[in-house]
């Protein structure tokens, strides 16, 4: 069944990739212009439909920069539902900024984050209203091909590699795999920490790399359980993933990929109940219904109620939910980390990048 669909939708991923293969030669030639700017700009993007892990890497940098470098980050603020420039405040909702800036934002205080459809403009309001911006991050803009980056870092999953993919609808690729060449940085996220060397090495030629192009592998962080509610109790161990209480848990994710945290879960919980939502859903009182019906249905006395980060920004705007549920949210904050002793590679090249193009230097 799998491969008939495939032959169905090959000839709309042909007439698909005829459509960006077009704009992006418009681009190359010149015909179409793409801006500079004088900050150091690192895009971090993809070109899949999600799920490879832009927001986790775009926070590897903040944290990488923001000591040394005052740090803007743009995004588009995907499904958010306001338009234009926006700054993130103590304030903002998530129905103006978006999940993942406003994740961004909390998480990592002392940045500027902002927002725009339109990666130029947002550019040009940021060095406007923060002129001593040393450089500017670029959150899923590899293909806003309106701005030309300093820096640009793709991002494709080691289980699905851009070159093992197609493009939509047959597929996941928003454009061909071989513009990869517009990339300075190559990353496969989500490696399996047991990969061997071999298989290391038959990836890295898969990817076709240019002589000038690095290419990294990192992996997936699931750090300790936080409240999604109690926040003042965000600092203290209310609950272990090793605790031998936690034996059900319910799961809710509005994410593209959760299969990785499912598969993490499981190690640790007897039974794992998934309640799996659309990629940045916005969730309605009757999905809160839902999460409650599955809750009562677990029945164990021992059990907890988890979700990703991403989704406890969105789930945290909720106030009227049942005191019961809301002790017993939880959320797993994310991070990556670089294989095979890499991390110092990559965090020169970043500070190379930045430190050579600041306005000053």
């Amino acid at each position: 069944m799998g491969n008939r669909k495939l032959l169905l939708l090959y000839p709309f991923s042909l007439l698909y990739g005829l459509i960006t293969g077009i704009r992006n030669l418009l681009y190359d030639l010149n015909i179409l212009h793409s801006g500079k700017f004088a900050v150091p700009v690192i895009c971090v993007g993809n070109i899949t439909v999600g799920g490879t892990g832009k927001t986790p890497h775009t926070e590897y940098l903040v944290r990488l920069l923001k000591s040394e470098f005052r740090v803007a980050v743009l995004s588009r603020g995907y499904k958010r539902k306001s338009k234009g420039f926006l700054i993130a405040d103590e304030t903002s909702p998530v129905r103006d900024i978006g999940d993942e800036p406003l994740q961004i934002y909390r998480k990592l205080p002392g940045i500027i984050v902002a927002v725009d459809a339109d990666r130029r403009n947002g550019i040009k309001n940021i060095m406007k209203e923060f002129p001593e911006t040393d450089v500017i991050i670029l959150d899923d803009g590899f293909q806003h091909r309106r701005v030309k980056p300093g820096l640009s870092v793709l991002l494709t999953d080691y289980s699905r590699l851009i070159t093992r993919d197609f493009l939509m609808p047959a597929g996941r690729l928003r454009e061909s795999s071989k513009n990869r060449k517009r990339a300075d940085i190559i990353i496969v996220t989500k490696t399996d920490p047991a990969v061997s060397d071999n298989e290391l090495a038959v990836i890295r030629k898969e990817l076709q790399t240019s002589a000038d192009q690095k290419v990294f592998f990192t992996k997936i962080n699931y750090g300790d359980p936080v409240p999604v509610f109690n926040e003042e109790n965000a600092g203290r161990n209310l609950f272990s993933l090793n605790d031998p209480a936690g034996k059900v848990a319910v799961l809710i994710t509005g994410i593209a990929s959760p299969a990785g945290l499912i598969k993490y879960l499981e190690q640790f919980f007897s039974e794992v109940i998934h309640l799996g939502f659309p990629d940045h859903h916005y969730f309605k009182s009757r999905d809160l219904d839902r999460i409650n019906a599955a809750w009562q249905n677990a029945g164990a006395c021992q059990k907890i109620l988890i979700t990703t980060e991403k989704d406890a920004v969105r789930l945290r705007e909720f106030t009227y939910i049942a005191p019961e549920i809301k002790s017993s949210f939880f959320y797993l904050p994310v991070e990556v980390s670089f294989l095979k002793e890499n991390k110092n590679a990559f965090d020169s090249l970043i500070f190379d990048y930045v430190g050579k193009n600041k306005r000053n230097s």
